[in-house]
């Protein structure tokens, strides 16, 4: 199978937990019916980003796994006959939670799991309150459309996130993800933001000569603390080849349900002309453990 039909959800959310679900089963179901063999979910997607604040309550959003969002989502996976990636606030066990993705196999079942490794502290994103980092390691998920490089969010910042992926085998970089700007600042940090996070996913796309998929929500999430302006979410979902070409860019303001034919034989095209796997020099890497080089 070299041409995989990968279909993706850009959407808004609110504060009701099932609509947001029915919402994003019916993008699921949409995708589907346009030939989507995978399709890829927003990072939290069942609910608000509710990071913007630290509020103990909040952790009665999460649920373990299997629960009954993921059941709910494994269902729709097997009626459908699709590899499904959903992104879930997880409760392993009380006081201790992970931001986690879970892949569904075409029949229903789990095929893996990925619990965020990189859990950001900044305003607005307080995910250290909520997130153990995870423990599963960069490990790629097979599946029967190909073996998933799946992480989440603040993981796409790290180049040894997206390598680690690649040399254990991954196939296509997925990134479910929940970013966006603080309206008060100007339009032209805002667009330094938002083509930084851009260009830096490209980048593992180029390095790794793998095709990588970014998913983002759109729309305004306020501060339910009153101390912000809230965040409004950039969308601009997309999917990079792997020489980093745009096979699709969207909105930053739209809901869209897409489906996109991916080339999953050029990787191997790639790799052959631009071979940086080879030339990798791990005799002389070994200062990339360290947090700094005094």
């Amino acid at each position: 199978m070299s041409i995989l039909k990968v279909g993706f959800i850009q959407q808004s959310c609110t504060a009701n937990k099932a609509e947001n679900l029915a919402k994003t089963i019916q993008g699921i179901e949409l995708a589907a019916s346009q030939g989507a063999q995978l399709v890829i979910l927003q990072e939290l997607h069942a609910s608000l980003y509710f990071c913007q604040t630290e509020d103990v309550d909040l952790f009665d959003l999460a649920e373990p796994i299997p629960g009954p969002t993921s059941d709910q989502l494994a269902d729709v996976a097997a009626r459908l006959g699709i590899v499904l990636v959903s992104s879930l606030f997880e409760k392993r066990a009380t006081g201790l939670y992970h931001n986690t993705a879970v892949v569904f196999e075409k029949d229903g079942s789990i095929a893996g799991k990925y619990r965020k490794m990189h859990i950001p502290d900044d305003p607005g994103f307080y995910e250290k309150f909520y997130f153990t980092p995870g423990d599963l390691g960069f490990t790629p998920i097979q599946t029967s459309v190909g073996k998933l490089g799946v992480l989440v969010c603040w993981d796409q910042w790290y180049p040894e996130a997206a390598r680690l992926m690649a040399m254990a085998g991954a196939e296509l970089l997925i990134y479910p993800t929940a970013i966006g700007w603080n309206p008060a600042d100007e339009q032209s940090e805002q667009d330094r933001q938002r083509e930084a996070w851009i260009t830096v996913q490209r980048g593992h796309a180029v390095a790794n000569g793998l095709p990588v998929i970014s998913i983002n929500r759109v729309g305004h999430e306020e501060d339910p603390s009153g101390q912000s302006e809230g965040i409004e979410f950039w969308g601009s979902s997309f999917v990079a080849g792997p020489q980093g070409e745009f096979l699709c860019m969207e909105s930053v303001d739209q809901e869209v349900v897409r489906v996109i034919d991916v080339d999953m034989g050029r990787s191997e095209h790639v790799r052959r002309i631009w071979p940086f796997l080879r030339d990798r020099r791990i005799d002389d890497y070994n200062n990339l453990t360290r947090r700094y080089i005094d």
